[in-house]
């Protein structure tokens, strides 16, 4: 390796301080906001990084883990006896399955293509299934091999150029709902795959909302690799919203719900910048766009709605670290108006966050209990959940590490 190489973090033996060091400018962010971010000075986390400090104890680790994206704990510390993904999760028993159906070519044979309208109506079940559902990545890793390959085919025998655009809007909203299986599985490659083909179907089709939904997954798959994809999920964004603007007028509910979906998506990511205004702002610009729809409108793919602008209000404040004000948006949320079994559990966990930032270590176990009561598969594939849990095993007190065992036991935390 040459000598100006940047060296390797996850090769031995480096110090965690080193690791901590490329890692960090790995990710773009400076000395003084990590610094900011995990409540410490700036000369404490240059005394770590140079070794003058020993590595932190696991709450602190856990908290560095999450702010600089670590996938895996042992790439931060550098003990590989004991992995534990923190931002993916196990790969599912029916990921195979899924993958070799958006790897083939699906020409079909002799086989007769179903219509658009057939595969929308079985999508739209798929959907609705998934919302009801605990074990949804269960349900998905069934229904999907075959949608997929059938959708796929619905394009290549598509006789017309409208019935082709009808079909790769379809065949876009099918990948939407793959990568919602995908995501947090330990096969990015396949997450990009399906991302790219569902944005290509999605143009292809001229269809509003199918470009919409295409751009927001994208956005968040660009802002889940770290801060330094932060610029590329903006321009996602910003570009799919400039290019609905001209339906809004005339739009219908769903091409409005994707909007301000999209809307709350910019915020997301200038709360993960640490943004506040930016981030409000956004917040509120979406929050008019879900007075314009019915109340009791759910958008199936987004949960984008009236309802969950509460949910969405935690996340702002949780990703903006202010822990205060998190707890104040979580209590003033209306959770039970969530339809969605994996939504909610989601808003669970982003309540969890809340309470462990204010401090209440014990409200944020019980908060995580009820995540893994509404959907179990959600909180086993989240990493924020995944973290809080472990770093709770280490608490000094012993109903808080009995209770954080336990769900550690349920999600198989710290199995090898």
């Amino acid at each position: 390796m040459p000598d100006d190489a940047t060296p390797d973090p996850y090769a031995d033996p480096i110090a965690f301080g080193h690791r901590m060091q490329i890692l960090r400018t790995k990710r773009g962010m400076s000395r003084p906001v990590v610094a900011g971010l995990l409540g410490m000075s700036p000369s404490w986390v240059k005394q770590v990084e140079r070794g003058e400090i020993g590595m932190p104890r696991l709450p602190v680790v856990l908290r560095i883990a999450e702010l600089l994206r670590v996938r895996n704990l042992s790439d931060l510390t550098g003990d590989q006896s004991a992995p534990v993904d923190l931002f993916i999760g196990p790969g599912h028993s029916r990921l195979p399955a899924v993958r070799d159906a958006v790897n083939a070519l699906s020409w079909g044979g002799d086989r007769q293509a179903p219509t658009a309208e057939h595969v929308a109506a079985r999508l739209a079940k798929a959907w609705a299934a998934r919302h009801r559902a605990a074990n949804h990545r269960q349900v998905l890793g069934e229904l999907l091999p075959d949608l997929i390959r059938d959708a796929q085919l619905t394009v290549r025998q598509a006789d017309t150029a409208g019935e082709r655009r009808a079909g790769q809007a379809v065949l876009s909203e099918v990948y939407s709902l793959s990568q919602f299986f995908v995501a947090y599985q330990p096969d990015s490659a396949l997450l990009w795959r399906v991302a790219e083909r569902g944005m290509v179907a999605a143009q292809e089709s001229e269809d509003p909302h199918a470009i919409g939904v295409a751009a927001w997954l994208a956005a968040q798959a660009h802002r889940d690799t770290g801060p330094d994809h932060f610029d590329a999920a903006d321009v996602m964004t910003l570009e799919a919203l400039g290019h609905l603007e001209r339906f809004l007028p005339d739009a219908d509910e769903r091409t409005t719900a994707i909007t301000g979906a999209l809307q709350f998506e910019a915020g997301y990511t200038a709360a993960r910048r640490g943004e506040s205004g930016a981030a409000w702002g956004w917040w509120d610009k979406a929050r008019a766009t879900a007075r314009r729809l019915p109340a009791t409108y759910y958008h199936p793919i987004t949960s984008f709605s009236q309802a969950i602008m509460g949910a969405h209000a935690v996340t702002v404040a949780v990703e903006l670290r202010a822990g205060g004000e998190s707890v104040r948006q979580a209590v003033a949320a209306d959770s039970t108006a969530i339809p969605s079994r994996p939504r909610l559990a989601r808003h669970r966990i982003e309540e969890a966050r809340a309470y462990q930032l204010d401090g209440q270590a014990e409200t944020a176990l019980a908060t995580l209990e009820k995540a893994h009561e509404a959907a179990p598969e959600t909180i086993k594939y989240n990493g924020y959940a995944r973290r809080i849990v472990l770093e709770e095993t280490e608490s000094k007190v012993p109903a808080h590490r009995q209770r954080a065992a336990a769900l550690a036991v349920q999600l198989d935390l710290l199995a090898a």
